[in-house]
């Protein structure tokens, strides 16, 4: 009888799960059976394994076969223990020492002739086996670098099964073809179930171009509103005619968030890789994701979830960056409402009979609408030819309490034809924009040094009012307005919020009336005394 065992990952979600894998070889029928909960995926390995050893001229031991995968209460799914299952066998039946892989996890898929393949969620899978006291891990040469940006692990990354036999058995390692050679891009990323990069995501990650905000004409107002949402990471809502500039404004946003700290990168790779969005070449994210969906997205496909184990959404992978819904009046009322409790949060917990998944999801809201079906609603120099009635079901897609989380609302207007056609734009580039962004941002996590909190979006309003308040009689209009019922008390909060970014970009100690009046026009759409503070001047 012999028995060895090594260890992989499950992951749930975006958190793995150390799984110990155990091979028995007793006398008997010859016979490969798989315990511990696994899927429809993970019980094919029985036959990818098997081919994958055979092919790598091994013989396949002929006794009765039991692998356990422990702890069996978790569920487990994917090709990615088909390295583990294979070399905990090969131990068993003492083709490899059973003592050289049983403090190592492996995580990676198996040709039928051996080739080792990548698997999503390398990153998310070795930290949690180095939070598991792991330090030596095998993975796929493809994701090696991925997996290398875990401190204090060994990786080890192998191209074939013949590889990992020889490295373990302390023999010549075969040098061999990369397991893509030859095959376009496009196919063997069919082959490892792992698309190049998610729709909507592949310009902002792969920084093809930047989008820079100077080539934006005119709409001082709405730059003015993307420098905020960007100093203070507030949710933004563009609303005007088609051909205004509402989409070309949104798509600059990202280009004004500061880089990624180390932890926010590792945290959206983690997330990238789980969804198989990681680019070629780009093992850590380290700029702000942009995820721009169709108004047609799914529930599942905006918040996560789908059939069996959930998969992260469009709030997930923009994580730490911005997600755009353009023509957000057309999108379902049910699947905007569903980002209510994500936008409170800072996270998304789906629920399904497979199991129950927590994912991340502090992401930058901007949100681009038309006044009507027609978008031509209150414009001077066209007629608007929708019914009053069709006019007020379009706006009611988006809902009251949807809107109450959205800090800044900006009507954006047609342009006249000199703004269009002037020769010189007069609008500064998005790198001295993004400059400010960084020094008020800086501002803000002074100010809020030794608390969980780094934006003034993030600061509960009870601190704000305690805490950090605002000069003496500049919330005056701002309490008038919940008075009078134009402002929640959630409304009330954010506009502190916003009045508190507008004051770290005018390098004001604390929010004046001004701040405060203009942080309120944003919001409620009527401005107030002063049009900007003197930053924006």
């Amino acid at each position: 009888m012999g028995f060895a065992r090594t260890c992989g990952v499950a992951l749930v979600g975006v958190e793995g799960v150390l799984v110990e894998v155990q091979a028995d070889l007793e006398p008997g029928v010859a016979a490969f059976t798989l315990v511990g909960l696994p899927d429809k995926s993970l019980t094919e390995s029985r036959d990818r394994v098997r081919a994958a050893v055979v092919n790598t001229g091994v013989p396949w031991p002929q006794k009765k076969l039991t692998v356990g995968l422990s702890p069996a209460s978790v569920p487990k799914g994917g090709s990615g223990f088909d390295i583990a299952v294979a070399c905990a066998v090969l131990a068993a039946a003492e083709r490899i020492d059973p003592r050289e892989i049983a403090e190592v996890v492996m995580i990676g898929e198996l040709g039928l002739d051996g080739r080792v393949l990548p698997v999503r969620g390398v990153l998310p899978a070795v930290l949690a086996a180095a939070d598991a006291g792991y330090r030596q891990v095998v993975v796929p040469e493809q994701t090696a670098a991925e997996a290398s940006l875990v401190p204090d692990v060994s990786v080890v990354g192998v191209r074939s099964l013949g590889q990992l036999i020889a490295v373990l058995n302390d023999e010549p390692v075969p040098e061999e073809e990369r397991p893509d050679a030859g095959l376009p891009g496009s196919v063997h990323a069919g082959l490892a179930g792992l698309p190049a990069a998610a729709p909507g995501l592949t310009g902002l990650l792969a920084e093809e171009r930047p989008l820079d905000l100077a080539e934006v004409t005119g709409q001082r107002h709405a730059r003015r509103a993307l420098e905020i949402a960007a100093a203070g990471r507030h949710h933004i809502f563009f609303k005007g005619p088609p051909g205004a500039g509402k989409t070309m404004l949104a798509e600059r946003l990202p280009g004004l968030l500061p880089p990624l700290s180390r932890k926010e990168a590792l945290e959206v790779t983690a997330v990238h890789s789980i969804a198989g969005a990681l680019p070629p070449g780009q093992p850590l994210v380290a700029r702000p994701p942009y995820c721009a969906p169709h108004h047609s997205a799914t529930m599942a496909a905006l918040v996560g979830g789908g059939s069996g184990v959930p998969r992260p959404g469009a709030v997930s992978l923009a994580h730490h960056g911005v997600l755009f819904l353009d023509e957000a009046a057309e999108c379902s009322a049910r699947v905007l409402d569903a980002m209510r409790q994500p936008l409170e949060s800072g996270h998304v917990l789906v629920a399904r009979a497979a199991g129950m998944m927590r994912m991340p999801a502090r992401f930058l809201l901007a949100l681009a609408a038309n006044p009507c079906p027609c978008g031509r609603h209150g414009s001077a120099n066209a007629a608007c030819e929708c019914r009053p009635a069709s006019v007020r079901q379009y706006r009611a897609r988006l809902s009251g309490p949807l809107l109450d989380r959205v800090d800044l609302r900006v009507l954006v207007e047609p342009l006249a034809r000199s703004e269009l056609m002037a020769a010189v734009g007069g609008g500064e580039p998005t790198a001295v924009v993004a400059t400010r962004v960084l020094e008020a941002r800086d501002r803000a996590a002074a100010r809020y040094a030794g608390t969980p909190w780094k934006t003034n979006s993030d600061v509960p309003g009870h601190e704000l009012r305690t805490r950090h308040p605002a000069r003496p009689g500049a919330l005056s209009e701002a309490e008038d307005e919940l008075e009078r019922g134009v402002l929640t008390a959630r409304g009330l909060d954010r506009v502190l919020r916003v009045a508190w970014t507008v004051a770290d970009l005018a390098g004001h100690e604390r929010p004046t009336r001004d701040d405060v009046n203009y942080a309120l026009g944003l919001r409620t759409g009527v401005h107030r005394g002063a049009l900007a503070p003197e930053v924006f001047a």
